[in-house]
């Protein structure tokens, strides 16, 4: 008899080989619409879940941000944080090709290439958060330190408040 083996995202596989410990929340995904949809489909409080977005700076490099669901990323803020005179929202047709990842399914944790990337400094006050999986249907609780870890990240204020 086979059995159930659990499916390991890109996210995950790097997770392990870091010995970073993570918990994976699953669920049914078709039609990705946002990140508070799935907080409250997972019934996880909104304060710890956290999006992905990438942007691309003046320079044409592109940087990563990881910031609360019910926030808005504060471009200024995002620029000066890169060291870049401004940044842009990446086209969501773009995602893919730049990250290896898919729209709702964007990690900062494993992407094609290792971007600067930036976590917003709320989640460093918190025992753990959760983040995309790496794939639709897949989210993952670990500690920020360890999310900063394994993305290369650091914290910084980049939400508009």
């Amino acid at each position: 008899m086979a059995k159930n083996k659990e499916v390991k995202t890109n996210a995950m596989r790097i997770l392990d080989g870091l010995n970073i410990p993570y918990e994976a929340k699953t669920y049914e995904c078709k039609d990705f619409v946002d990140g508070v949809q799935i907080a409250d489909l997972l019934g996880l409080p909104h304060e710890i879940v956290y999006k992905t977005l990438v942007a691309q700076g003046a320079s044409k490099q592109y940087y990563v941000y990881v910031i609360p669901i019910e926030a808005e990323l504060d471009l200024k803020k995002a620029a000066r944080s890169v060291g870049e005179k401004s940044v842009a929202m990446l086209h969501v047709k773009d995602i893919n090709a730049v990250t290896g990842y898919i729209r709702g399914g964007c990690t900062a944790i494993g992407m094609k290439k290792p971007y600067v990337t930036r976590i917003d400094s709320s989640a460093s006050a918190l025992a753990h958060m959760i983040v995309s999986g790496g794939k639709l249907g897949v989210q993952l609780k670990l500690s920020p330190e360890d999310l900063k870890k394994a993305c290369g990240g650091e914290f910084d204020d980049v939400t508009r408040k």
